[in-house]
């Protein structure tokens, strides 16, 4: 039994180290073939060598069995000896056309850079060995097949070099074509060559030329955009398709719906042809490109102008018509821009420099699409225009000139180059502003006063209607009316504690205004507007000079101090009402609200039920205490 053993250890033992030898022994691994490459184009082979003992960097040889040469080989390239090529390859390697380039100690690349027809064959990549003891393979092949040079590639029409309008369309059209007994793709790709400064590059930097994708139809007839073009592609200003050509040609046409100053440099096509390896990656083999001209790129900003009449200053009388127009040159005809159009206003009436008071704000404006729409001041719907005259001059009527419309006008244009019709994200390609235009009215000489009170009468307390009375008046030349707001505040701490003496007092006309309430107010057209929803209140108008407020079922929240606001309106020559500007704020009044005596006798009534309930609570207590401890003394003695 023990010999049988003996005899199998001795078989099992040589079989694994037969398997651990094999495991660490040399191999030489190349891509499966056949390679198909183009003539007159690169080959690149990888070798790989593993399992192997010595130096990491290992030395490498390339030999070439051709087709017609009955198995001999070639010696191509080596990189230990340069001695090593033959003949037809001495020249080829000493000027660098074919070599080996090392990825790595042990992995290397087979380059000819310009392959000829009678580079077909089979390429063997051996390695030297390093090794103690010879075992696995010191060399792997694969097959290399030579196919002709079929692509071509044309355009139909190349650009002058002229310049070019900024919002203009460019359409650059690419032909191709490939004839090739294999299996192969063709795809597309327009790019452009321009100047940029190296980033980085600071004050003695120069510049750079870059090379920047624009669009492309891939190897599997995908589009691609490049980087610094997706936006544009997705917005749909840059296309690409395919159309069929005369000759067996396709031809590709590149649009631009819009160029911009940075589409200014150096066109040029590039078609490439791909063929699929059989480790099913996919290989560029062939790549032709060719360059279709220069464009230069002209900026509207410098030829753009935008002008406004008349000019300087303009003096009007109240009510009269106020026409400002606004001309825009030097936009180039041949493309297709949307304007929109704005006039804007800086100063009012009330302002003490017209040029400068004020903020900026829009009077009216004039879409890419034509609709006229008006700014905070939506009266003016009905008592202006504005409108595109003639090409390129645009007109803003104010039929009635208001004390209000004074101020500095600025014609703003907004171009959209080369859109027509641009969406509502869509950022503008230039926006330029006129010089400005003030405009004065001559205004009337108006004085208003105004002036608040609380009637006589008996003490106010929660319940009461409260009854505030202004008188306002208005000095001038011509019909006026007044217009009346009532403002309330809280009543200040100090003149809270003396209001138990009074009912109402007059107070300095600067209360608080951080707590500004609106109460009422009575327009100039006597519609009354109520402010306050928790209160019952109304206002009118007793005579010429006297308005009246009333607070009815007044409320704790409805004291305070109360301002009458008097403003003056005027009529203009046709009519219409306009605001003077002119108004006056009337002293104040405080209203205090006293305790009603059903509210007073409500709080001893509270405190005398409270204090009953509690005394009767202790002496139920206390009783029952005393009568439970003598019920148990009496029980103890028994």
């Amino acid at each position: 039994m023990r010999s049988t053993m003996a005899s199998m250890k001795t078989p099992l033992f040589l079989f694994l180290l037969c398997v651990l030898q094999c495991a660490v022994c040399r191999d030489v691994t190349l891509p499966t073939g056949p390679f198909y490459r183009v003539a007159g184009f690169p080959l690149s082979v990888p070798c790989v060598v593993s399992g192997y003992e010595g130096p990491r960097t290992q030395e490498f040889e390339w030999f070439l069995y051709r087709d017609n040469a009955g198995g001999r080989q070639m010696g191509v390239v080596s990189t230990r000896d340069k001695g090593f090529p033959y003949t037809p390859f001495q020249a080829r390697v000493r000027n660098g056309e074919v070599r080996v380039e090392r990825d790595s100690g042990d992995a290397v690349r087979l380059v000819i850079q310009r392959l000829r027809a009678e580079d077909q064959g089979k390429y063997e990549c051996y390695t030297p060995s390093t090794d103690s003891v010879y075992q696995g393979n010191y060399s792997g092949s694969i097959t290399v097949k030579v196919i002709p040079d079929t692509l071509l590639i044309s355009f139909t029409r190349s650009l002058t070099g002229q310049p070019v309008p900024e919002g203009a369309e460019l359409t650059l059209t690419c032909s191709s074509s490939i004839q090739s007994e294999q299996l192969t793709h063709l795809s597309i790709m327009f790019g452009k060559r321009g100047g940029a400064e190296a980033p980085g590059s600071g004050a003695g930097g120069g510049e750079v030329s870059t090379v920047r994708e624009i669009i492309s139809i891939d190897n599997l007839l995908g589009i691609v955009p490049g980087r610094s073009y997706k936006k544009r592609y997705d917005d749909g200003e840059i296309t690409l398709e395919k159309r069929n050509g005369v000759g067996g040609q396709d031809v590709y046409l590149m649009k631009m719906r819009a160029v911009q100053p940075d589409d200014t440099g150096s066109y040029f096509c590039e078609a490439s042809q791909w063929i699929r390896d059989p480790d099913r990656s996919w290989q560029k083999i062939a790549q032709r490109t060719l360059d279709i001209g220069n464009l230069t790129v002209q900026q509207i900003a410098e030829t753009l102008s935008v002008t406004s009449s008349p000019r300087g200053e303009v003096t009007l009388q109240i009510g009269s018509p106020l026409i400002l127009t606004c001309e825009v040159l030097g936009l180039p005809p041949e493309v297709n821009s949307g304007l929109l159009v704005q006039w804007m206003k800086r100063g009012s009436v009330s302002s003490d420099d017209v040029g400068s008071g004020g903020v900026e704000v829009e009077v009216a404006r004039l879409s890419t699409d034509g609709v006229v729409s008006w700014g905070d001041d939506l009266s003016r719907a009905s008592g202006g225009s504005m409108e595109k005259v003639a090409e390129g001059r645009y007109s803003l009527k104010l039929f009635s000139a208001r004390p209000s419309d004074t101020g500095v006008y600025r014609c703003v244009v907004s171009v959209y180059a080369g859109r027509s019709s641009p969406g509502p994200s869509t950022a503008a390609t230039l926006t330029q502003k006129s010089e400005g235009v003030t405009v004065n009215l001559k205004t009337k000489d108006v004085l208003v006063s105004a002036a608040a009170l609380l009637p006589r009468g008996p003490l106010l307390k929660r319940g009461s209607t409260i009854t505030l009375i202004c008188n306002a008046t208005v000095t001038t030349t011509g019909p006026a009316q007044v217009q009346v707001q009532w403002l309330r505040w809280p009543i200040p701490a100090p003149v809270l504690n003396r209001g138990q003496g009074s009912a109402a007092a007059v107070a300095p006309s600067e209360p608080p205004v951080k707590k500004l309430t609106q109460v009422a107010a009575l327009l100039h057209n006597g519609v009354a507007d109520i402010y306050v929803n928790g209160s019952e209140i109304s206002i009118d108008r007793l005579s010429a000079v006297s308005y009246r407020l009333r607070v009815h079922a007044a409320t704790m929240e409805d004291q305070g101090m109360y301002v009458c606001h008097a403003e003056a309106w005027g009529q203009d020559p046709h009519g219409g009402w306009y605001n003077t500007g002119v108004r006056a704020e009337s002293n104040a009044v405080t209203v205090y609200l006293y305790a009603r005596a059903a509210d007073l006798l409500l709080i001893p009534l509270v405190i005398g039920v409270s204090s009953a309930l509690f005394v009767g609570i202790v002496i139920i207590a206390t009783v029952t205490c005393c009568f439970m401890k003598r019920l148990a003394r009496q029980r103890a003695q028994k």
